[in-house]
């Protein structure tokens, strides 16, 4: 959503709102030290250009003799070894007519040569001499070396103030952006969905508007607002919308920010930004990614004096040290709320915390209306059915849908963005860009299969997502990719689900053996997928009777913070045999089903593949036609229905192979 708010930077020293009566102070920008470097600039340029070196066309000494020698020198000047003078004639060098003043240096050698003097004097030429230069070098040298020590006192004056913006101070300031509200400042009505999060932020604004409806009750508004949710759920959006809500000064910065490689910046920017946040109170701190300098400490290989974690001891020690009536408010955003210290999550500092979620079916249609505000939609363009197709799109991603359907729009030359466009965008977002590759014929095919496998599974078993399109046109990283539709929102999964969501991954391998009698390297997506599926229905899930009811996690706590490099597996080394054979046979289980449903529907495998190879691309219509409606499962005589099969339990609504 596009941002109405004015940017203005933060300044160094700026305050909070003036009190009635008072008057802005200005500051004299030609200030003693100012007027005293531009006074030294000043002699400095008079002495350098009265240098005889700035005095007409410089030449050489053996070219003064010669012009000497053809009586062409009216005058001369000698200033120490310096000389200077003007011709009779004006004389060319090199095709350039020269000044008619020039100025040479006598060579170390000829400063002895008393033969010169009566030469000139022969020659009728006008001889003076001016005192040496030596005495306007040491002026010059003077006067740099008093600017230099002026400036030197001024940067030491300025630096008493350890906060005061001396020699370190733009560098140890807190470079956090301030934004005023403006006439048309971001508010509720422009966040789209996140019903529950607005409302727990209302309460902030109001305690913002009006602080004594909270406190004459005795009650305490929460320091610290912590919003967590995936990439893109509009977090940041979230905390400006409360700024403007709320009609506060807002401070944002990245929680990266913090971190310098020099010990103590941190500390130094973290309690610079507080000090300003308190002086323009009431207002609101927003530290985005707060993950990056707030994660646990101790972890690590390193010890706990490094910069990360002093700027984290410094936040918790600003956050604790709010003094009553200060109303400042810190939001924080993060989608790694488990990296956090607890410290830092505990009563008194981030005492609230909201999930921000992905939005239902009605979230992504108000999202949708909202970034399209300014995009020709055709008639055509059913945004209910956009959204009904998006399951799992974050507001993020719809806006970034809405772009690329205006895209390519615009490559096709069209007036009005169609429901084609979004269709074609849709792809490109979850399948990626179409590939350059042109496959072999027995590529092809093998691909084919592999799809065909793939979405005949999904079609036969009821379980699993509506197959939405196959294709074998190389897309972002895969050769061919099966698309399934969610038809619902779906926030839990069972096991009889998880086992056929195994069975469609491995289906696409099966299919290469039964047809091809080999497996080809493009289904390594696929294992790696079910693998990690699997794991989770076996370690964390309790889906094993051998293993039963237990959680065997293996370093999944914190997976960038070094701890696992410390901890101790939690199981012995049979436990952990134990869970690899029950993997394996998940696996090995889930692959035979695959392989018997396939080879009892050959004639529509091979159907749909053929079809794949001539169309590259089927959608559900066309796929209805070859296989007849998906109206009840055919259900597989040989293996029992609820004990193998699966997917990624992420809800993601696309099979890519490699």
């Amino acid at each position: 959503m596009a941002d109405q708010e004015t940017q203005k930077p933060r300044q160094g020293n700026q305050r909070g709102p003036k009190k009635d009566g008072e008057q802005p102070r200005s500051r004299n920008p030609f200030g003693p030290f100012t007027l005293l470097l531009v006074i030294g600039l000043f002699i400095s340029l008079i002495f350098m250009f009265n240098s005889p070196t700035y005095y007409g066309s410089q030449v050489k000494y053996s070219e003064f003799l010669e012009q000497l020698e053809k009586n062409n020198v009216k005058s001369v000047v000698f200033d120490g070894e310096a000389i200077k003078g003007e011709w009779k004639e004006v004389w060319e060098r090199d095709g350039q007519k020269l000044q008619a003043n020039f100025n040479t240096t006598l060579p170390p050698m000829q400063l002895e040569d008393r033969s010169l003097l009566p030469r000139l004097k022969e020659l009728g030429v006008d001889t003076k001499s001016e005192p040496a230069g030596i005495g306007r070098a040491m002026i010059l040298n003077l006067v740099l070396f008093g600017m230099m020590m002026a400036f030197l006192w001024f940067m030491i004056r300025r630096n008493s103030d350890p906060m005061g913006g001396g020699m370190m101070g733009s560098f140890i300031k807190s470079p956090a952006k301030r934004f005023q509200a403006s006439e048309q400042p971001t508010t509720f009505d422009d966040v789209a969905a996140m019903d529950n999060a607005k409302l727990e932020l209302q309460e902030i604004v109001e305690f913002l508007k009006d602080p004594t409806k909270f406190t004459k009750l005795g009650a305490r508004i929460p320091k610290g607002v912590l919003l967590m949710g995936q990439p893109g759920t509009g977090k940041t959006l979230l905390a400006r919308a409360t700024a403007g809500e709320a009609g506060v000064p807002f401070f944002s910065i990245n929680g990266s920010e913090f971190i310098q490689m020099f010990v103590g910046v941190g500390a130094s920017r973290v309690r610079d930004l507080f000090r300003t946040a308190k002086e323009a109170s009431p207002c609101i701190v927003f530290i985005d990614e707060i993950d990056a300098v707030g994660r646990v400490r101790g972890a690590g290989v390193g010890g706990g004096h490094d910069e990360r974690e002093q700027t984290l001891n410094q936040i918790l020690g600003e956050m604790d040290g709010f003094q009553q009536g200060e109303t400042v408010i810190v939001l924080a955003a993060t989608n790694r709320p488990d990296v956090l210290d607890p410290a830092l999550l505990r009563p008194g500092r981030f005492d609230r915390h909201i999930a921000v979620e992905k939005p239902t079916k009605e979230g992504r249609i108000a999202i949708l209306k909202i970034h399209s505000r300014k995009v020709p939609l055709d008639d055509e363009v059913d945004l209910e059915a956009v959204a009904t197709s998006a399951v799992g799109f974050s507001g993020a991603d719809l806006q970034n849908l809405v772009n690329e359907a205006a895209l390519n729009a615009t490559r096709k030359n069209q007036n009005r963005v169609k429901m084609d466009d979004f269709e074609t965008a849709r792809d490109r977002v979850l399948m990626g860009p179409v590939r350059e590759e042109v496959l072999s014929d027995y590529e092809k095919r093998m691909t084919a299969y592999h799809e065909a496998g793939h979405a005949l599974i999904a079609w036969l078993i009821p379980e699993l997502d509506r197959v939405h399109k196959v294709t074998i046109i190389p897309r972002g990283r895969a050769l061919g990719v099966t698309q399934l539709l969610p038809e619902e929102e779906r926030y839990n999964i069972g096991e009889k689900r998880l086992h056929s969501q195994l069975v469609m991954m491995l289906a696409g391998r099966a299919a290469e053996k039964l047809i091809f009698d080999e497996y080809s390297a493009g289904a390594e997506d696929d294992l790696n997928r079910a693998t990690q599926l699997s794991r989770r229905m076996v370690g964390h899930w309790g889906m094993s009777e051998k293993i039963g009811p237990v959680a065997f996690r293996q370093g999944g706590e914190h997976p960038f913070l070094g701890k696992e490099m410390h901890e101790q597996r939690a199981f012995s080394e049979e436990t952990a045999r134990i869970i690899d054979l029950e993997i394996q046979n998940i696996l090995v289980t889930a692959g035979e089903r695959a392989t018997n449903m396939l080879d009892t529907n050959r004639d529509k495998l091979v159907s749909l593949a053929e079809a794949l190879v001539s169309a590259e691309s089927l959608d559900t219509k066309e796929i209805t036609e070859l296989l007849g409606q998906r109206a009840g499962a055919i259900e597989d005589k040989k293996e029992p229905a609820a004990e193998q099969g699966g997917d990624d339990t992420s809800g993601d609504n696309s099979d890519e192979t490699a």
